[in-house]
């Protein structure tokens, strides 16, 4: 996750105007990340509350199974993390900033908390 993060330059980004981008007038572009954060639960209500953020869908990464449910991923064996998609509206609020929330709210040195 942090990869992605350092890839994209961090706060530099700079959204291309709707109809560059082939959107509908009135109809804004959309980014998303992938963070996990132990419990996607938690997470996920983190950034509901975010002005900027348009949807978070929790899920789950990487792992052996294919198609994990919940109960499967709760025996600790499948090797799955359990995270959430964050869809955000880069002209409201910028990737550094939800970092910035993410690991307010996330200690990344302990597993699954």
């Amino acid at each position: 996750m942090i990869k992605s993060w350092f890839s994209q330059g961090g706060d530099k980004s700079h959204p291309q105007d709707a109809a560059s981008r082939g959107l509908a007038a009135g109809q804004s572009a959309s980014n998303t990340i992938v963070v996990g954060g132990g419990c996607f639960w938690c997470t996920e209500a983190v950034f509901l509350a975010v002005r900027g953020v348009v949807a978070v869908t929790s899920g789950y990464s990487g792992g052996k199974q294919n198609d994990p449910d919940y109960e499967s991923i709760c025996t600790g064996t499948t090797g799955h993390a359990e995270v959430v998609s964050v869809q955000f509206d880069p002209s409201t609020i910028n990737l550094k900033t939800l970092y910035q929330i993410f690991f307010a709210t996330h200690d990344p040195t302990t597993l699954n908390r």
